[in-house]
């Protein structure tokens, strides 16, 4: 029942029903006022009409049987009568029995009826007289009385009861009843049938509202009509696609901007007014987690840092940037406020790792001082040895033929150290051509250990190759190049290894990849410089080259080799002494 009155339906129905119901009752109460005055109007003249009648038939009529049957069929049922002589008494009466004849008679009589005003028309009045039909019972009745033609002082009185009038308003009262029942009928149904036709293209809404609600933008209203309701639904429609083309473009620019963020390098990260993260790529996102992990025990999601650029950002409404180190790696950061219409709503962020380009530039200063250092050597030997020579110094031809030979071997130093750059160079712009060959790995091995025996003896060194049972074993690779490695490999080995000591070669075997490790039994490389010595010119421990000084670019030639070839190249140090370099090759 609540949900009829809450609904659209109800509230018309009721809203039609009350108005027509109050029209309905006000027409009622004026049409029955209007029949009863106008039946009271009508009883009067009737009864003035049927007194002057009989009037007419008293004086012309002589007999007085005849006349009392003339009259009473003229006389309507309910309707009496009497008349009044000269002297005040009653000469004849019909339908009026004779117990109240008497007080009827002075009753008249005592309401001034038959007055001299009314010797020349009638007279009509509503009198309260005594009941015709019930002794000591008075009723109201309708009075009407005229003049006896001819006969001066006579009159004839005709009285009807209200009950007879009221009989005829009764009649009439159930009539305008049953028509204002009829008209509530219809009325309601009317009223059901115009809210139907009103309401159901409104449901009809609300429910492609509520389906719009739930994402369903394919919700559509039936257009039936071409009424207001009609052009409403067909806007309806219309906003509907709208609203589906319009979010489908805010999805699609989403997904492109999310696309963006992903893709991006740097970090991005956007804040509100209160400092707090409402979107970040997953760059920043690492970032962020990175800088939680290091700082475990601060309850701040940003450093300080960004916070304090942060809130400049938003304070004074201008962009901030800055280079920052943030758990040991640097950034570039730069804070640029974002706006809504003039207000500051909040911040964005854009972070940069630098901390490569800061290794590079490390890297490339350090190249530049070790190249500096490497050269300035040699060179001032060259210098100091030639100039000793021009100033005559050696005296002998042994002197001389030394300072010369020192000379030679420098300029040989510097010419290892210039083919060296030129191969890494070459090989770091991905500029070195390989000539692949199959090659059987333990003939290989043999043939670098004769290459290296003289060299091993000279240092009191003992070489060994170990196949581990894989004599047959082959791959391909550039056989120039890989001996390039294994003679950089060896030769360190064998001069870092003291006298008796001992440089194994051993072969391994993996389902995909081929394993050579050179082990040494030297004192071995310090753990924290392990990561560090396949980078140019780098030297764990210079005493450790007991004064055969190499160039410092031999480990990374030979990683670039490796990795040229799919391979990879690390190094360990061993289970109790000496140190190990593992070259790992792919068999496909």
């Amino acid at each position: 029942m609540n949900r009829i009155w809450n609904s659209i339906v109800g509230k018309l129905w009721a809203t039609i029903l009350l108005l027509v119901s109050f029209v309905l009752f006000i027409v009622t109460a004026l049409l029955l006022e209007f029949f009863d005055n106008f039946h009271t109007r009508q009883a009067e003249e009737t009864l003035a009409r049927e007194a002057k009648t009989i009037g007419s038939i008293i004086t012309d009529h002589e007999n007085e049987s005849a006349m009392q049957l003339v009259v009473n069929d003229i006389l309507n049922e309910g309707t009496s009568g009497i008349v009044i002589g000269r002297d005040g008494e009653v000469d004849y009466s019909f339908h009026t029995s004779s117990t109240n004849l008497r007080k009827l008679k002075d009753k008249i009589v005592s309401e001034d009826l038959l007055g001299k005003d009314n010797k020349d028309g009638n007279a009509s009045k509503q009198m309260i007289l005594p009941s015709m039909s019930e002794p000591d019972v008075s009723e109201r009745y309708l009075v009407s009385a005229a003049p006896l033609p001819e006969e001066e002082g006579s009159f004839v009185v005709l009285y009807q009861s209200f009950e007879a009038i009221h009989d005829t308003t009764k009649w009439t009262t159930h009539i305008v009843l049953l028509s204002a029942f009829i008209a509530f009928i219809l009325t309601t149904f009317f009223a059901f049938f115009l809210s139907t036709r009103i309401t159901r293209p409104l449901r009809q809404m609300k429910e492609a509202a509520f389906e719009l609600s739930k994402g369903n933008f394919d919700a559509r209203i039936p257009v039936k009509q071409n009424d207001e309701i009609g052009q409403l639904s067909t806007a309806f429609n219309q906003m509907g696609r709208q609203l589906k083309y319009n979010v489908e473009l805010m999805k699609q620019e989403k997904e492109q901007l999310s696309s963006i963020l992903t893709s991006m390098t740097d970090a991005v990260i956007t804040f509100n007014r209160d400092n707090t993260i409402l979107l970040s790529n997953p760059q920043a996102e690492k970032v962020l987690q990175k800088w939680s992990f290091i700082n475990q025990n601060s309850d701040d999601l940003l450093p300080p840092e960004i916070s304090h650029m942060l809130e400049h950002a938003v304070m004074f409404e201008e962009e901030v940037d800055a280079e920052l180190e943030l758990g040991r790696r640097f950034f570039v950061v730069k804070i640029s406020p974002l706006y809504s219409k003039n207000s500051i709503r909040g911040a964005v962020a854009v972070l940069r790792d630098m901390t490569e380009q800061h290794q590079l530039d490390k890297l490339r200063s350090d190249f530049i001082a070790n190249v500096s250092h490497e050269l300035r050597t040699p060179i001032s030997m060259l210098q100091g040895y030639s100039e000793a020579i021009l100033d005559g110094v050696p005296e002998t031809v042994e002197d001389n033929h030394e300072m010369v030979k020192i000379i030679h071997d420098e300029s040989q130093r510097m010419g290892r150290l210039v083919t060296d750059l030129l191969d890494l160079a070459r090989m770091e712009s991905g500029h070195m051509r390989l000539y692949k060959s199959e090659i059987a790995v333990a003939q290989f091995l043999k043939r670098m250990q004769n290459k290296f025996t003289q060299v091993a003896k000279d240092s009191n060194v003992e070489l060994e190759v170990d196949p581990n049972g894989f004599e047959s074993l082959k791959f391909n690779a550039d056989e120039d190049r890989i001996e390039q490695v294994f003679t950089n490999l060896i030769d360190n080995a064998i001069r870092h290894t003291p006298d008796g000591g001992k440089v194994k070669l051993l072969i391994d075997k993996y389902p995909k990849s081929i394993a050579i490790s050179v082990i040494d039994t030297g004192s071995g490389i310090p753990e924290k410089d392990l990561p560090f010595v396949f980078e140019r010119f780098y030297k764990a421990d210079k005493a450790r080259t007991r004064g055969k000084s190499g160039t410092g670019l031999g480990l990374a030639i030979a990683k670039n080799i490796m990795e040229s070839h799919g391979g990879a190249i690390s190094a360990k140090r061993g289970d109790s002494e000496g140190t190990i370099f593992t070259t790992v090759f792919p068999l496909d």
